[in-house]
């Protein structure tokens, strides 16, 4: 048995914590307007829109694909944000598929907002990164959520997840 965590199961977790805040902001569309200032936006809907669209950004980088530029993003409504996440899961899934020996390969950013000295990594690394970057950005919308009186009942942590039994 191996004791690590696998891409697979951390792109399913990231699946299960995106399809939760999609369903509760479906139930809740007042949410999408509450001001926030996380990563430079102003309300929630920028909010969802910067973590499902880092992801498809990244898993573009990944698999070798042109990387949509942020202002062509959609803006709304949340369906189509959605759809970010929908279209960066179906790349994932496909690089899951490749062979294994290409996640240790040396990958070099061209994001200058990390160091010249910092921008060669693993593949691998690289994908942690973008699954767990939407993890610790819903953390912080259940908190801004919860502040504002509208208890998500986020389970977000990994021990309530349905992943790994």
């Amino acid at each position: 048995m191996d004791v690590g965590i696998s891409l697979k199961e951390l792109l399913a977790w990231n699946e299960e914590v995106a399809d939760f805040w999609k369903a509760h902001l479906d139930a809740n569309p007042h949410l999408l307007e509450l001001p926030c200032d996380i990563g430079g936006t102003k309300n929630v809907q920028e909010f969802v829109r910067h973590i499902w669209g880092a992801e498809l950004r990244w898993a573009q980088r990944l698999a070798g694909l042109p990387v949509s530029a942020k202002e062509e993003m959609p803006t709304g409504p949340l369906d189509a944000i959605f759809a970010l996440h929908a279209q960066a899961v179906d790349i994932f899934r496909g690089l899951l598929t490749a062979d294994d020996a290409r996640w240790s390969e040396p990958y070099t950013l061209d994001l200058m907002v990390i160091p010249a000295e910092k921008r060669t990594m693993s593949r691998r690394k690289i994908a942690l990164h973008a699954l767990l970057h939407g993890h610790r950005h819903w953390a912080q919308l259940a908190t801004l959520v919860r502040t504002a009186g509208f208890n998500s009942k986020f389970g977000g942590d990994l021990l309530f997840s349905r992943i790994l039994g």
